[in-house]
Order: C-alpha cells, then sequence, then structure tokens
C-alpha cells in the first residue's frame, strides 16, 4: 500500500507527479488545490470563502480544509492508497493528519519534499499564465510557503519519513525516481 505526502512549494512540480504516479499505482491523487478549485469554479460555500483568500495569494485558513481532507482520505478509493499533494501546509495541520490516520488506522508511508528553487519556481508559475499569478502574488505565496511549509521538512525528518528529490530536472527522471522510492 502506498500513501504518500508530496511536499513542495507552488510551481516544484508535485501535482504533476501526483498525477502520473498516482495513474501508474491506480491510487487516487488527492490535491487540496483541485479541491479547493472546484469548490471555488461550483461556488459552493466553502468555495466562495476560500476565493478571497487565493485571490490575495494567502493560504485558505485550516479549518477550510480540514473537514475536506477528512471525508476523502475516508472514501472507499483512497483505503487501499493515496497520494497527498499540497496537504499539510503546516506542523498543526500534520498533527491533525497525523491524528486522523490513526482514527482512519492508516499509515503514511512516506513524505517527498519536491525541491527547486525559488527563481526557477517563479519563472514556472509566471509561465503557467493563471490570472490569480503575477510577480507580486507568487513572491508572497513563495514566502508564505517558506514561513508556514517548511518547518514540516523538518517536522517529517524527525519523524523518519522525509525523502528529499531534485524537483529542478526533467520531468521524466524525476518520475523514474519516484518509481525506485515507492519499489523500495
Amino acid at each position: 500500500m502506498t500513501k504518500l505526502i508530496f511536499l513542495g512549494a507552488p510551481g516544484a512540480g508535485k501535482g504533476t507527479q501526483a498525477q502520473i504516479l498516482s495513474e501508474n499505482l491506480g491510487i487516487p491523487h488527492i490535491s487540496t488545490g483541485e479541491i479547493l478549485r472546484n469548490a471555488i469554479a461550483v461556488e459552493t460555500p466553502l468555495g466562495i470563502k476560500a476565493k478571497s483568500y487565493v485571490d490575495n495569494g494567502d493560504l485558505v485558513p485550516d479549518e477550510l480544509i480540514l473537514d475536506l481532507i477528512k471525508e476523502r482520505l475516508g472514501q472507499e478509493d483512497a483505503l487501499g492508497g493515496w497520494i497527498l499533494d499540497g496537504f499539510p501546509r503546516n506542523v498543526p495541520q500534520a498533527d491533525f493528519l497525523s491524528n486522523l490516520l490513526q482514527e482512519l488506522n492508516q499509515v503514511c508511508n512516506g513524505v517527498i519534499n519536491f525541491d527547486v528553487p525559488d527563481h526557477v519556481l517563479l519563472e514556472r508559475l509566471l509561465s503557467r499564465g493563471r490570472k490569480d499569478d503575477n510577480e507580486a502574488t507568487i513572491s508572497n505565496r513563495l514566502q508564505v510557503y517558506h514561513q508556514q511549509t517548511a518547518p514540516l521538512i523538518d517536522y517529517y525528518e524527525k519523524h523518519q519519513l522525509l525523502i528529499n528529490v531534485n524537483g529542478d530536472r526533467e520531468l521524466s527522471q524525476i518520475s523514474e525516481e519516484l518509481e525506485t522510492i515507492v519499489k523500495s
């Protein structure tokens, strides 16, 4: 069973790699970004609340995310494995997830950290051309990431779950490394 957490700054490529790996393994790719974008697009109450945060480049508050994750990990297709992408974003969320997994009788097998320099991230995000992506918004997102999410790297290192992957390479090289990690 493969239950992985993918960490990395916005634009690090974790979503793309999660998609590839989830298809290869036949397990769901659970992206908080995707859940949020869907909620915003269909204008659910959660989506409407989340939109104001996203538009400012701020992180959506934990309470809004936690219920979505809890519901998603309890669904049938997630029982045999999953890849969590974009969650947890901070240490309190990591604690929440740890407790939630115990409650669901599930265990995380590893945390993959996609390591990419900020200047590369900025280039990638600007080239995506999303309407909420301009240099100021992206810089803010990266700053928020470093402040709130980077401590997770230490957290998972202490729990001996962290695996660092160089995310500043060809897509196929990263995919191959992930396949090797999953098989080991």
